[in-house]
């Protein structure tokens, strides 16, 4: 880890070339989630080609650029596409933006993924808000030598996603007639889905849903110092007794017809975010 503080700032320095504000909020936007930065006042748009150190997203429907800009009178950074562990890269690299948003002083970070769900309860197009997580990557980005300027050696998790703003986004939910359920994600490495026998394994150790994503870039916004939220859209039902083949343009098509709720959501939060004082 010890090599991170200097891409840091080589990554953030590249970012001020092109937009000199102190970004209140940061989004990552996941699988057919891209929309929201079409509501963005843009005021730089910066392919991740063009800052140092970024990866270059390779997942379906992930464009791969940095969005920085208004919204709603908030400044935001915005990550169109994200990187997974399946695509080959190391958790510290998938991470590193995590850390830059919070060098240009971001305090609130929005997690979105598509997921699968898992709890009988839910459906296709429901959301999720995550208020706890599992990891069964198999890997973890704070491995390796702490750098204390980075954040703590044990990094404690009794709270990854703030219930503050748990309670906070359902009540958004409600005011405008979103079914948002609150529940766990369980990331796992990918890129193939589970099969029967995992998803009963998953459903049994206390997950409702299931992605390839999100909590390596929860673990590191607890580390620097973050408050998050995780959004989950559910694109596809993993019930082992009624599992049917998945189809990615199906899922993408999903979340697709979700992401105005999302997207709904998301400005809320940026909104109160830019009224509230985070502690």
């Amino acid at each position: 880890m010890l090599d991170l503080f200097d891409k840091i700032n080589d990554a953030q320095e590249a970012i001020r070339r092109h937009w000199d504000r102190q970004p209140r909020v940061a989004v990552v936007l996941g699988t057919g989630l891209g929309g929201l930065a079409a509501q963005i006042e843009v005021e730089a748009s910066i392919d991740y080609a063009d800052i140092p150190h970024f990866p270059r997203s390779t997942a379906v429907s992930h464009r791969g650029r940095l969005v920085c800009g208004m919204l709603d009178g908030v400044p935001v950074v915005a990550m169109e596409g994200r990187f997974h562990f399946y695509e080959g890269y190391p958790l510290k690299q998938i991470t590193l933006p995590i850390r830059v948003f919070r060098s240009l002083g971001a305090e609130l970070l929005v997690l979105s993924n598509a997921c699968g769900g898992m709890n009988p309860y839910f459906a296709c197009g429901d959301i999720m808000v995550i208020e706890d997580h599992i990891n069964l990557i198999g890997d973890n980005p704070l491995i390796g030598i702490n750098d204390d300027r980075l954040g703590p050696r044990f990094p404690d998790m009794c709270e990854p996603y703030d219930l503050l703003w748990v309670d906070r986004v359902r009540a958004i939910a409600r005011r405008h007639q979103i079914e948002a359920h609150k529940g766990v994600f369980v990331a796992v490495a990918g890129p193939n889905l589970e099969t029967r026998a995992e998803y009963r394994f998953l459903r049994m150790i206390g997950a409702d849903v299931v992605g390839m994503s999100t909590v390596p870039e929860a673990i590191v916004a607890v580390h620097c110092g973050l408050k998050v939220i995780g959004l989950s859209v559910i694109t596809d039902m993993c019930l082992p007794d009624a599992l049917h083949p998945a189809n990615v343009e199906e899922i993408i098509r999903i979340a697709g017809e979700a992401e105005p709720k999302l997207t709904l959501l998301v400005r809320e939060i940026v909104r109160e975010a830019g009224q509230v004082r985070m502690a």
